[in-house]
């Protein structure tokens, strides 16, 4: 009686809360959207099309309008339910010609970008001393020594959450102490003479001072001058200017759910990108994986009891407005939030997929644990506590479960915000694991008999 109490117990807790054999009722449903995403090729053919033609898709530019119309009529002939543009104000940052040169104690052309939000320099640029820090820490104790200078933060990368606070809030630590410009070694994790863009921001009260950044190379090079006692001079010179914001748009597809249609499964990635490189990896891919993911299920006649919606989020990379503007959509005009069973994202790149990260209750997790061991034929079952995004943190904080998909990184921040953003980063097999993992986890969450528990 000892062991079969043990085994009636271990099969309770196995079975998830809602009472549902996931196992047995929908491994032939995962196994049928395995096999489209895995025999054929395109959702990658898509993805190469749009970034050949459309990248970079900076907020306000017309590459990124222009993208979004190819999108929305492209999906329109794959026969969705419903296809539409959600209008979205966002803000538009131009760039402008730029450039950093080392006057002493060499005179060197240094690669940089410009930093997202950042005002240019005057018409003839600024030329001054650098000084080198290594650490906010640091700049405070040697706060004297910054007036009138450029501060470099030459800063090594720890942890991306960590490092990019250098990029983020550089410019206004430096103006505090009377710098007249700030650089940043670039946020990567491996540097191969490329620079890193991204966005920064100024703080209320703190005079604006041009802040760009530079590859992990050249400001060590210009940290081992420092250190030998040599003054270190750059002249920077930046056009930079936010002009007025600008409209732009949500891409929003769904399929109708056939029992409980108020009830959403939402699904997607950004569509903008940086001003460099090609925003295929950041986030073109997770864009075009969710969008094949849909298409995969209606194409394979599956009709899931609630409705499965794509949204590509516009302007993640320099202002969130996108997120924003759905919240509030589903929030104030369609009325849904508190139907919004799950929302799951794409950001990290589509590289091999290991599983999701996911944000819910302990009863939902159970569930969403059972469904990712679906995926075991393409091992990318892994789910663990603690996941989302910065597109749906929105919905997520309205108390809608969320989950990011997790993908093996170890490249990621090589190309992050760079002109290595490129098409040839990816491949055909990771690309539609990514596109498996994310329909699995979809359609059974939208076709089980009971709503996910919150």
């Amino acid at each position: 009686m000892k062991y079969l109490s043990i085994l009636l117990l271990s099969l309770f807790i196995s079975v998830p809360t809602i009472g549902q054999d996931i196992q047995t009722d929908f491994k032939s449903d995962a196994n049928t959207i395995i096999g489209a995403a895995m025999g054929n090729d395109i959702g990658f053919e898509r993805l190469t099309y749009l970034v050949d033609n459309f990248g970079p898709r900076l907020s306000g530019s017309e590459n990124l309008e222009n993208a979004i119309d190819w999108i929305v009529e492209t999906m329109k002939e794959d026969g969705f339910d419903k296809v539409w543009k959600q209008p979205v104000m966002v803000p538009h940052w131009v760039r402008g010609n730029e450039s950093a040169t080392l006057k002493a104690p060499i005179t060197r052309d240094l690669p940089m970008l410009g930093l997202g939000g950042s005002i240019g320099t005057p018409k003839d640029g600024i030329t001054a001393e650098v000084l080198v820090v290594n650490s906010f820490d640091e700049l405070e104790a040697r706060s004297d020594e910054a007036k009138g200078k450029i501060v470099l933060f030459n800063a090594p990368f720890t942890t991306y959450g960590q490092t990019v606070q250098y990029r983020v809030n550089g410019a206004s630590a430096a103006a505090k102490h009377g710098a007249v410009a700030s650089m940043i070694a670039s946020v990567a994790s491996y540097s191969i003479q490329t620079p890193h863009t991204g966005v920064m921001r100024y703080q209320d009260g703190i005079k604006k001072i041009p802040h760009a950044a530079i590859t992990v190379e050249d400001a060590n090079m210009i940290q081992r001058f420092a250190e030998r006692g040599e003054k270190v001079e750059v002249h920077l010179y930046m056009e930079a200017m936010t002009l007025p914001d600008a409209q732009s748009h949500n891409v929003i597809a769904e399929i109708t759910g056939s029992e409980f249609p108020e009830e959403i499964v939402v699904m997607g990635g950004h569509i903008d990108s940086w001003d460099v490189g090609q925003g295929a990896m950041d986030d073109g891919g997770g864009c075009v994986a969710a969008w094949e993911a849909l298409r995969l299920i209606k194409e394979s006649g599956l009709r899931p009891k609630r409705t499965i919606r794509v949204v590509l989020w516009t302007n993640e990379e320099n202002g969130l407005a996108g997120g924003t503007e759905y919240r509030r959509w589903v929030e104030e005009d369609e009325k849904s939030l508190e139907k919004h069973v799950l929302a799951m994202e794409s950001d990290a790149g589509v590289f091999d997929p290991i599983g999701f990260g996911f944000s819910g209750s302990d009863e939902a997790f159970e569930i969403i644990s059972e469904i990712g061991s679906l995926l075991k034929p393409i091992e990318a079952d892994e789910v663990k506590k603690g996941g989302g995004g910065a597109d749906i943190g929105p919905l997520m904080q309205g108390g809608v479960p969320g989950m990011g998909l997790n993908v093996d990184g170890e490249k990621y921040f090589w190309f992050h915000h760079t002109d290595a953003d490129t098409i040839d980063k990816l491949n055909l097999q990771d690309f539609n694991e990514c596109v498996a993992t994310m329909g699995v986890h979809a359609f059974v969450v939208a076709d089980l008999d009971q709503t996910l528990p919150r």
